[in-house]
């Protein structure tokens, strides 16, 4: 069975043990209960994973036009038969609808590889999935610091101070490849975009589980801003 679920960083504590007299940074994770939206089968879709969605997402009221913050009609009909044209049509020409969770729409949806279990379309996924797992991956979107140079983004030493350096200490110095082969290969280290992509941190220590307050406390820090969306799964690390 699938041992993951979607959560919403919280922010950083610390936890002390009185009898060691040790203080484990942790990160706090608030997770799920997550929706099933959907079942993915090898028979229909050619591989198996759990559809999870986190959070509900508002819906346009009838006076204001839509915002990009509320959901689309297209959302809402993907976790609900909202009985359009199309449902109809299949509907009469004899083509199985899938299941739908006939919940809110989800804010945060993700799939999560591997065999479903007792997993039923439109029901919950708490923290108590991971019970009995001791390591976790993390993923999630790391902080954007914008358009960064070398030294920040890579941590090269720049330039001397000395001899003859002018106005030019925090440059990355050349990039050419000389006559051959007369052009800059790909890949090479320069200023760019720093942050603000996919980042798993993995092999976690997962420290604590509240049920009751669906939290999560991970041992050590993990990808993103306080509010960032997070998966968290059983790591597949030996």
């Amino acid at each position: 069975m699938v041992k993951g679920i979607l959560g919403r960083k919280v922010g950083m504590t610390q936890v002390f043990d009185p009898e060691t007299g040790v203080a484990t940074p942790v990160t706090v994770v608030e997770a799920g209960p997550c929706k099933v939206l959907q079942l993915r089968t090898v028979e229909k879709d050619g591989y198996s994973a759990v559809q999870l969605g986190f959070q509900d997402k508002k819906r346009p009221s009838k006076e204001r036009r839509s915002r990009s913050s509320q959901a689309a009609r297209s959302e809402r009909g993907h976790v609900a038969d909202i009985k359009s044209k199309r449902s109809q049509s299949l509907a009469a020409a004899g083509v199985e609808v899938a299941t739908k969770a006939n919940c809110e729409p989800q804010r945060f949806i993700r799939e999560l590889r591997g065999d479903a279990g007792e997993c039923e379309v439109g029901s919950d996924v708490t923290v108590g999935v991971l019970e009995e797992v001791k390591k976790v991956d993390v993923s999630g979107i790391s902080k954007g610091r914008g358009f960064s140079g070398v030294m920040k983004r890579h941590n090269f030493s720049g330039q001397r101070a000395t001899h003859g350096v002018k106005k030019c200490h925090r440059h990355a110095g050349g990039t050419g490849m000389s006559a051959s082969p007369s052009r800059t290969f790909k890949g090479k280290r320069m200023a760019g975009q720093y942050g603000n992509g996919k980042v798993t941190v993995r092999n976690l220590s997962l420290h604590r589980i509240d049920s009751e307050n669906n939290l999560l406390l991970i041992e050590g820090a993990v990808p993103g801003p306080n509010g960032g969306l997070l998966v968290i799964r059983e790591t597949n690390k030996k």
